[in-house]
């Protein structure tokens, strides 16, 4: 009984991770179709803001909560204001600006912190179960993650502003015949996804080790599931999760943690070769 509630725990927490990393990127690429390849030192940048604050004798739930997420909304607002804006519809150019700007982050990054791992501790202790020993943290990011997919929802369905936002991704033309100016939401948008990656490279810190190139172990995972999710931004972000999570956690139990990293990969191959346009593609039609 103790082994099957530490694997559902553990099973739930390999779903949330996957939501937490992918849901800046969900609101980028699922809402704007920008092909942001430096999402993963965006979370980079977010975690070394967090463990900065730490240091500077911050709360470290201040520091994760609002400093990382501040910190690389405002970054993203610098990145639309001077390269994104130009290049909508573009998405040759997009991935080649980004590319870039993942290069140019990295380089700066080790330039001010080196090359060399740090982090922090996780601010809440493990406590047993049986005879299993569960990460407390790790439920904390699973409350977390929930609460974020649920403000998200909220604001996208039920405030003036996420319809608004919604309405000008599908027709920028009408939204400006409206009186709305679809270069501002598009801003606003694009800012709200960096704000959210940011928050989650705040909330991993005290979990991973960050580094300059720490980016790069989670940006393949957040676009599988993006891309697998098809269109609708919450209901393919959570199906997607869910399934890929579901294997990854199967295989990593059966074998190991490197079979189930490959499993989750053959699962997105073998997803995407039956169901192009993503889960809700086929599925939760209509659904947000």
């Amino acid at each position: 009984m103790d082994l099957a509630v530490v694997v559902i725990i553990q099973i739930v927490y390999s779903v949330a991770l996957l939501v937490l990393i992918s849901s800046g990127l969900a609101i980028v690429f699922g809402m704007m179709r920008v092909i942001n390849l430096a999402h993963g030192e965006f979370m980079m940048v977010g975690g070394y803001a967090t463990i900065v604050s730490v240091n500077a004798g911050l709360n470290v739930y201040f520091a994760m909560l609002v400093v990382a997420p501040l910190v690389v909304g405002i970054l993203g607002l610098i990145v639309e204001r001077l390269v994104i804006r130009h290049l909508y519809g573009r998405l040759v150019d997009t991935m080649l600006a980004t590319w870039g700007l993942s290069l140019l982050l990295i380089g700066l990054a080790t330039l001010i912190f080196g090359n060399t791992t740090t982090g922090i501790s996780p601010p809440i202790e493990g406590f047993p179960i049986g005879d299993y020993q569960v990460n407390g943290y790790n439920l904390f990011l699973i409350v977390m993650t929930v609460l974020i997919v649920g403000a998200v929802y909220a604001v996208l369905s039920g405030t003036r502003l996420g319809l608004i936002a919604r309405g000008t991704m599908q027709r920028s033309d009408m939204a400006d015949a409206l009186g709305y100016n679809p270069d501002k939401v598009y801003m606003v948008t694009f800012f709200a996804g960096s704000a959210l990656t940011g928050l989650a490279g705040g909330l991993l810190s005290p979990l991973v080790g960050i580094v300059p190139t720490a980016g790069a172990q989670f940006i393949a995972k957040a676009f599988i599931t993006v891309i697998s999710g098809g269109a609708s931004v919450i209901a393919g972000l959570l199906s997607s999760a869910t399934l890929f999570g579901l294997v990854s956690q199967a295989f990593t139990f059966l074998v190991d943690s490197m079979v189930g990293e490959i499993a989750l990969l053959v699962a997105a191959v073998v997803l995407l070769r039956l169901l192009p346009q993503g889960i809700t593609g086929r599925f939760f039609k209509g659904g947000l």
